[in-house]
């Protein structure tokens, strides 16, 4: 997928969220990006988000403090995420369209960067980060859904030879971050309906065969969904009228 039909993509899915699909959570891993950063801002934090989406993470989760900007490559993102934004009535929050690739900020202007399941530029982190400032990635792994995955023969990152969690990882020690940790993060999520799940398989690039390592993606994704092999995985894997999905995320924090 070129960098144009991504944003594409992203602006199909702009009124999207995944409070859509009623998923269940059950965490197997101590491991929380929002109460990490809760535990580390201050009311006088200044806080950037990168790939913000729609923003409703930011509106549910984000502290109270003195500054928060969200930034998404995708118009459609921004334009969602100032309404829910217009919605919530909170004040110390702005949106705006930024690429992560080619950020513009100030330099040594934020508290804590936060980066969830996007494309980032650590040494870019770095110049925009005060000293001592935090930086928080949540990212999804080379197994997350494995067993999908294996089911169809094909996903998101299966043919990669390193994982992106240890591409990030490496990139962050190689722009000079100290004190930077990655952990693995598993989880259980439950869909209450097989209609749900097939929308939610729809919407995410689980099962489509790209490289995260490489960049290189379908046009759209989850436009493919065998039915047979769907059908034999919901069977296999519906627990108390629930069909489950094993996840595998990672985390890393580090600081300037």
């Amino acid at each position: 997928m070129t960098k144009n039909e991504e944003k594409e993509f992203y602006e199909e899915i702009k009124d999207w969220d995944f409070s859509k699909f009623e998923i269940e959570s059950e965490k197997l891993t101590n491991w929380d990006l929002f109460e990490i950063l809760n535990k580390i801002s201050t009311k006088d934090s200044k806080i950037l988000d990168l790939g913000t989406g729609g923003g409703e993470k930011v509106l549910k989760y984000f502290p109270e403090c003195a500054e928060i900007l969200g930034t998404d490559f995708s118009e459609g993102m921004i334009e969602t995420a100032n309404r829910n934004l217009k919605e919530s009535g909170r004040k110390n929050i702005t949106f705006r369209l930024m690429d992560n690739l080619n950020m513009d900020v100030p330099d040594n202007y934020f508290d804590i960067v936060v980066a969830r399941n996007t494309p980032t530029d650590p040494k870019q982190i770095m110049k925009c980060l005060k000293k001592g400032g935090y930086l928080l990635v949540h990212g999804v792994d080379k197994y997350d859904c494995l067993s999908l995955k294996l089911a169809f023969g094909r996903g998101q990152a299966q043919n990669d030879i390193n994982p992106i969690s240890v591409i990030d990882y490496k990139n962050i020690l190689d722009a000079g971050f100290k004190d930077v940790e990655l952990v693995p993060i598993h989880e259980r999520e439950y869909f209450k309906n097989e209609m749900l799940f097939k929308a939610f398989l729809k919407k995410v690039p689980i099962i489509d065969d790209f490289s995260e390592e490489l960049g290189d993606n379908k046009q759209y994704y989850g436009k493919d969904l065998d039915e047979e092999i769907l059908g034999k995985y919901i069977k296999e894997n519906t627990y108390d009228g629930k069909i489950r999905l094993l996840r595998r995320y990672y985390g890393i924090t580090a600081r300037k």
